[in-house]
């Protein structure tokens, strides 16, 4: 059973930085793509920023120029590195992963994350 653990979120000043983390467990299978959302309740997930197998990494308009997303030294593993947070970057974020049942598959299943939350407040 594929399991996705969130950590590093907490409180932030304007400002300030935060680092977030994803470990996906529970299968021996790299992820095509793992990604950082965030959500509000309410509102649609909207990307933060993705990272493919490849490297191939993409970032959404909130994050651009500011968070930096990378490969964890650990299989299946995520860094999402927040730099000059603002008020507005308060969310819950949530973790997924792209995985196939095996390797060669060309098909495959979403796992999420519970989600962590980020406070920017001063």
């Amino acid at each position: 059973q594929v399991q996705l653990v969130e950590s590093g979120g907490g409180l932030a000043q304007p400002g300030g930085s935060l680092t977030l983390s994803c470990q996906a467990s529970g299968t021996t299978v790299d992820a095509n793509v793992m990604a950082w959302f965030r959500e509000s309740p309410g509102q649609l997930r909207d990307l933060v920023a993705r990272i493919s197998k490849a490297g191939v990494i993409k970032y959404g308009d909130s994050a651009e120029g500011r968070f930096t997303i990378s490969m964890g030294e650990v299989q299946n593993s995520i860094r999402l590195q927040m730099t000059n947070l603002k008020p507005e970057d308060t969310d819950v974020y949530k973790c997924k992963a792209e995985i196939p049942a095996r390797p060669e598959d060309t098909y495959w299943r979403d796992y999420w994350g519970p989600g962590i939350q980020v406070n920017v407040s001063s």
